[in-house]
């Protein structure tokens, strides 16, 4: 049994926040899985279904960011589910927009959801790290990440959870860089400027 997690914050004020493209990769999983409805558990809300004979939970913790390790703690305790079958899909600033890096271990580079985690599972958990990019200035983080996406990244976002959901047995079977591949391959091109 695997336990994916997507790290957000709950209530419908934050659901197009950056903070919360790992919620956003948890719903895109459940519905093109057709895994079962949202129910109510372990702090949280949680869909069960088979990926490829293979039960696969996904939770999404309703404990706000900070305190994210007490839902997924629960969950992954109750089922006995090892550190190692858990994977968390989460908002990354160092990382460009639309780029995906996948570790197992780690630090939590500042994010709070990711300490709160270690503090709970310890580190060897996979991290699936979803890039939103920087504003620019550590002053800025903060308004930036609890802000919603721009019009103008929603192709790039639709194709990154869309890709994270419909390659995600890649993900399950060990082959990380075959699903990153794949993903990137679908993202749009860049548009280039006028007379190149």
């Amino acid at each position: 049994m695997r336990l994916l997690v997507g790290l957000g914050n709950p209530g419908t004020a934050y659901s197009r926040n950056r903070h919360n493209i790992g919620f956003m990769a948890a719903d895109e999983i459940v519905r093109r899985h057709n895994f079962s409805g949202w129910k109510s558990k372990f702090q949280g809300e949680i869909a069960e279904g088979t990926i490829e004979g293979e039960k696969v939970l996904v939770l999404k913790p309703g404990t706000f960011m900070n305190l994210s390790g007490q839902s997924v703690g629960a969950a992954a305790a109750f089922y006995k589910i090892a550190p190692e079958d858990v994977f968390v899909f989460y908002d990354e600033l160092d990382l460009a927009p639309a780029k995906m890096r996948i570790k197992k271990g780690g630090g939590s580079g500042g994010h709070n959801g990711i300490k709160s985690l270690d503090s709970h599972l310890g580190p060897d958990y996979w991290r699936v790290r979803l890039g939103i990019g920087h504003p620019g200035h550590k002053d800025r983080v903060h308004g930036y990440v609890l802000g919603d996406f721009a019009k103008a990244d929603q192709p790039w976002l639709e194709a990154l959870l869309d890709g994270a959901a419909r390659h995600l047995p890649l993900l399950l079977a060990g082959n990380h860089n075959d699903y990153m591949s794949k993903i990137a391959l679908s993202l749009p091109k860049p548009e280039k400027p006028d007379g190149i």
